[in-house]
């Protein structure tokens, strides 16, 4: 573990946080919810606000791939995606839908300041973001993708849209 450099829990809770927030809104897997949580754990952020009737720890599903992280990694809960969006503004978060819509603006494009607070949405497996959610955000962000499919599973574009936001923090 000191080879790697890993924090123990309690050095990861006094540690200075990555000003991201991750919003996730009504999201079916518990497992997705969990990777996200290990996604969030790995890049420092700062935490996770849980929406609707996505899975939230203590959960078996998440636990199992969050592998610890639900216990590092600050969270809240809220009934509905306007009161975290309305909490986040008060918090001066600029907010970020992460999806493809019309007027969106590719995720590597975007210029952030090192202190810059951020909140980013990610949505429904099947559905994505709402559209009253969209409305709501300041942006759009979407990742380029190249191929056929043209959708990543919500975990996976965690991933991705996670590291790209660090990556220029560094």
């Amino acid at each position: 573990m000191e080879e790697l450099g890993r924090k123990s829990v309690e050095e990861f809770k006094v540690s200075t946080k990555v000003p991201i927030i991750v919003v996730l809104e009504n999201i079916r897997s518990a497992y997705n919810v969990g990777s996200v949580f290990r996604t969030a754990d790995a890049f420092l952020v700062e935490a996770i606000y849980i929406i609707g009737y996505s899975a939230r720890p203590p959960h078996k599903e998440i636990k199992k791939t969050a592998l610890g992280a639900e216990e590092t990694v600050a969270w809240k809960h809220f009934k509905t995606t306007a009161e975290a969006l309305d909490e986040l503004r008060v918090l001066g978060y600029r907010l970020y839908a992460v999806e493809q819509a019309e007027g969106s603006h590719l995720l590597h494009q975007l210029s952030l300041t090192p202190e810059e607070k951020i909140a980013v949405v990610f949505g429904n497996e099947v559905t994505g973001v709402e559209q009253s959610t969209i409305i709501a955000c300041d942006r759009c962000l979407e990742i380029p993708q190249l191929g056929m499919k043209h959708s990543l599973n919500i975990a996976t574009a965690a991933g991705v849209v996670l590291w790209e936001l660090v990556r220029g923090r560094l």
